[in-house]
């Protein structure tokens, strides 16, 4: 019998290696706005989503928007970046596990910090939308990520005791949340999401590959 009843995947650096992509599109966003963000920076606010990215870097540069400006100017950039590309891929792997954890009748959730907007174009450009039975952004929650806000309310709308859920997570931030949560945590190892610590995940991985039931299930031992 399973002790896991819910995998809920992080989407950025775990379904779609899409930090890279990010940090080019904000990248521009910045320099627009007379600023520049190191990657290193920029690494920090990984997993965490853009109201607390804003209110840092509009604090730091006195910036002439509100963060409710900024938001949506950012998330505009993003959603049409995203929805006028053909050339999106899911993570090495990311489509046969997704298959063999439905297959053992597992319940999916995607719990992500980027607005339900950019999510659900993501995910429709890969096929997978339908795969999922909980999608959930941040901006559905009180608090975002390293607060456990996001995942909790995904259990609950799986219907799931959280104590029997699993969380892949790429970052610092989300690995946080899980913990926060009382959920057990598999860590993404993905080098484009930068120096992320991962060290509260139970287990760290580096590519799906390898994964499997029995591997799932002791995490619960």
């Amino acid at each position: 019998m399973n002790k896991i009843e819910a995998v809920i995947f992080d989407m950025d650096g775990v379904i779609i290696d899409s930090e890279p992509l990010y940090f080019k599109i904000q990248e521009q966003l910045f320099n627009d706005l007379g600023f520049t963000v190191s990657k290193q920076e920029y690494d920090t606010f990984i997993g965490a989503g853009m109201q607390l990215m804003w209110e840092k870097l509009c604090s730091k540069h006195d910036l002439p928007f509100t963060i409710k400006q900024l938001i949506i100017m950012n998330n505009e950039l993003i959603y049409n970046t995203f929805n006028n590309s053909d050339s999106l891929q899911a993570a090495d792997d990311f489509i046969s596990f997704l298959t063999y954890i439905k297959e053992k009748v597992i319940k999916t959730a995607v719990a992500s910090s980027t607005s339900k907007k950019i999510i659900n174009v993501i995910l429709s450009k890969l096929g997978i939308i339908q795969e999922f039975d909980v999608v959930i952004s941040s901006e559905e929650v009180l608090q975002g990520k390293p607060e456990p806000d996001i995942f909790l309310e995904a259990a609950t709308r799986l219907n799931v005791d959280p104590k029997k859920c699993i969380v892949i997570e790429d970052s610092t931030n989300g690995v946080k949340a899980a913990a926060k949560a009382g959920m057990k945590c598999i860590g993404f190892s993905n080098k484009n999401s930068g120096e992320q610590d991962l060290s509260l995940a139970n287990i760290v991985v580096e590519n799906f590959t390898n994964i499997d039931l029995n591997k799932l299930n002791l995490l619960f031992l």
